[in-house]
Parts: structure tokens; sequence; C-alpha cells
């Protein structure tokens, strides 16, 4: 019964190999040729390592926003990754964790007047059925006509962490901390709640 329900909930991106391998030619473009890499020695491989770890943290941070950028702005951003309808409007934005059984993603909360939506912001690996891995970023889509109530809670151990929770009608909990502009965000979401 939960699993029906749980697809009007989460909206989820299907991919073609087609696509995958549309994609996969595209970003091998840039990649650079193994043949004219470097080779280091262990010590400083060591060091890269450590580097590269940052600075992919940081080009991933850079990629969404740059993604943002690209296309125009957050509400063209929003209207590209999630179906939007006729008269929906975008009320706000904040970025945030999305806790899952595998850990918290970071991304990005959309809050508009018909959807909570949330998108990460690193892509995901992902494998098609001929067994090819595609990257796509991670979407949960809520309308607001699902959403029960919307609590706010602070942990135990740390009261500065503030979470968001959202219970839909088939009592799915979606759990979202370290929300940027935190009370702006949930005054937000009640608003919409309240206006569905």
């Amino acid at each position: 019964m939960q699993t029906s329900c749980l697809h009007e909930l989460v909206v989820g991106t299907p991919i073609i190999s087609a696509t995958c391998d549309q994609l996969q030619k595209s970003v091998n473009r840039y990649l650079p040729d193994p043949a004219t890499q470097c080779q280091y020695s262990t010590t400083t491989s060591m060091q890269t390592r450590l580097g590269t770890k940052i600075s992919e943290t940081v080009k991933r941070k850079l990629s969404l926003g740059a993604r943002i950028l690209q296309v125009g702005g957050v509400e063209k951003f929003f209207k590209q990754f999630f179906s939007v309808g006729e008269g929906e409007r975008l009320l706000k934005v904040s970025q945030c964790y999305l806790s899952t059984t595998s850990g918290p993603l970071a991304g990005l909360l959309f809050i508009s007047t018909d959807k909570v939506a949330f998108c990460s912001d690193r892509s995901m690996k992902v494998f098609t059925r001929k067994g090819l891995m595609c990257r796509i970023h991670y979407k949960v889509v809520i309308p607001l006509t699902k959403i029960m109530c919307v609590n706010q809670s602070a942990s135990v151990q740390n009261p500065k962490q503030k979470y968001i929770e959202i219970v839909t009608v088939d009592n799915f909990d979606f759990w979202f901390m370290g929300v940027s502009k935190y009370q702006k965000t949930f005054k937000y979401l009640e608003q919409a709640i309240s206006q569905a």
C-alpha cells in the first residue's frame, strides 16, 4: 500500500541508454587523456588526493551555482528541473540537507505555491538496465496537498541545529537539516501549506 502511495509523492528521473551514452560522450570530451596525465611519487599523490577532495567539493558547489547562472536564475532552474503547473510560483529557495538512509544529501529546497521540492547539489551514480552508469541529481517532489503537517525540532545535544520535518498523509517523513535562513524558510513553508 505504501509503495503505491510513494509514487505519487516522489518523482524520479527516468533514464534511457541513449541519453546515458550522449552524456558519457559529452563528459569524456572534457576529461584528460590517461596517457597524458603526470605520474607522482606516493607522498605527492597522497597530498594530491587530499587536495583533490577539497577541490572536488568546491567544484561541485560551483557547478550547481554555475548551472543556475547558466540557465538564467533560480526560477528558470526550478522550471527546468521540475514540472511546473500553470500559475505556480516559486516562493522560497534554501540550501539544506535532506536526511536519507545513506546519510545527508546537500541540495536546494524549493517551496512553491504547489509543491515542496528538493534537488541534490551533487549528481549520483545510477545504472541503466543495460548496466551503463549515468549520473543524475537526486530529486524529491512533495505536493502541498499531500502534506499532513510540518514540524520544527532541534538537536538535543546541539540546540542550534534545527530540523524541519514534513509528514505526508501517507505517514512518510522527510527531514531537512542545516536549512539556510531557517525561520524564514519555515514561515514560507507554513504559508504555502495553509494556502494549498
